[in-house]
């Protein structure tokens, strides 16, 4: 299956902070080939005073750099921004993908990596967070839970809350099929195709991290709820 860009209408900026200068700039020239426009920082410092000031669609952020590591960097861009993180690192451990979900990335490439695969991950991942299918307005549930899918935007209770595009669409998962259990089998087909390993924990460290921003604990579940030895389920209540 070929790979074409996703947008006709605009190019849309990846940002690359990666201190790998070479890397960069091989990913800056393979990204333009396919009509993104490509911003790169080799310094974390830079990249973040950049975002604060300038719109971008996607950052592509290396963990291992000396002036601030990649998990540093996402804490302070998460402070400000939800735009869509794809996370590189050259370790390869499944403990780097778990921290990295844990502060809100969207995905995560091993290095050495094949570009088209990288390729392939950002399109997904901007298709998710740009794409207007299965709209439905607002849904609105009785606990103050709120989801306006024609901008993608989550609140409780009228305040608005910042999810990463994982986050937010584990979240359209569970209230688009209320009352279900949703095994994780299911959570990982539907949230990125990527097939995780069987002791992944990434699902339930992205619902976990979910669930604690939408407000809940572990003693007090409103909307969702743990089926042990299974999955998850949707319980919140929608308004008449």
């Amino acid at each position: 299956m070929s790979i074409k860009s996703i947008s006709d209408k605009k190019h849309q900026k990846i940002i690359i902070i990666d201190d790998d200068v070479d890397l960069a700039q091989l990913l800056e020239e393979f990204l333009t080939a396919f009509n993104f426009k490509v911003e790169l920082f080799h310094s974390p410092k830079k990249g973040i005073e950049f975002l604060k000031n300038s719109e971008a669609d996607l950052i592509v952020l290396d963990i291992m750099m000396p002036e601030m590591d990649g998990f540093q960097t996402l804490r302070k861009i998460r402070e400000f921004s939800a735009i869509p993180v794809v996370m590189l690192t050259a370790r390869g451990e499944v403990t780097d993908r778990i921290v990295g979900l844990e502060l809100g990335a969207d995905d995560y490439m091993p290095k050495p990596f094949e570009p088209r695969e990288l390729l392939a991950r950002i399109q997904s991942i901007l298709r998710r967070s740009q794409s207007p299918s299965q709209l439905l307005d607002v849904i609105e549930f009785e606990e103050g839970l709120s989801l306006n899918k024609l901008k993608q935007e989550v609140s409780i209770s009228g305040e608005p809350i910042h999810l990463s595009t994982t986050e937010y669409e584990v979240l359209l998962l569970f209230v688009e099929h209320p009352g279900e259990v949703l095994d994780r089998e299911f959570l990982v087909e539907n949230i990125r195709g990527i097939k995780w390993q069987s002791y992944d924990r990434s699902v339930d460290v992205l619902v976990s991290r979910l669930r604690s921003k939408i407000g809940e604990n572990p003693s007090e579940n409103t909307y969702i709820k743990t089926i042990h030895g299974t999955g998850y389920k949707f319980i919140g209540a929608p308004k008449n």
